[in-house]
């Protein structure tokens, strides 16, 4: 199968958060004309029966390759980054964010005061 390029989703997720505190999640995957197809979520104050419940739903393959997107969502971490997933031209991947550093002239002066 020429251009197919399967990945478990699960090992995917794993690798994605790595050592990061997982606040909560939300994946999905396929999608019809108007909605995904199935949707995995991850809700904050996880027990460890949830998240492994919710690692276990995500335990199949899936074609990450180029064609339509396949799987999409977000994670949240506990220290206010996020993964998000990305695409180009049907290929897709983790993207991992957080907020640009703030610009000089964007932060509070501090000790400038004139009024003294």
């Amino acid at each position: 199968m020429k251009g197919v390029i399967m990945i478990n989703a699960k090992k995917e997720f794993l690798e994605e958060v790595k050592s990061k505190d997982v606040l909560c999640a939300k994946i999905t995957i396929g999608r019809d004309y108007y909605n995904c197809l199935r949707c995995y979520i991850l809700r904050s104050g996880y027990s460890e029966t949830e998240i492994n419940q919710f690692l276990q739903s995500l335990d199949f393959e899936y074609d990450c390759g180029y064609g339509n997107q396949e799987l999409d969502g977000h994670i949240w971490y506990k220290n206010g980054t996020w993964s998000e997933r990305s695409e180009y031209d049907g290929s897709e991947w983790w993207e991992h964010k957080s907020y640009p550093p703030v610009p000089e002239e964007c932060s509070q002066l501090q000790n400038d005061s004139k009024d003294d």
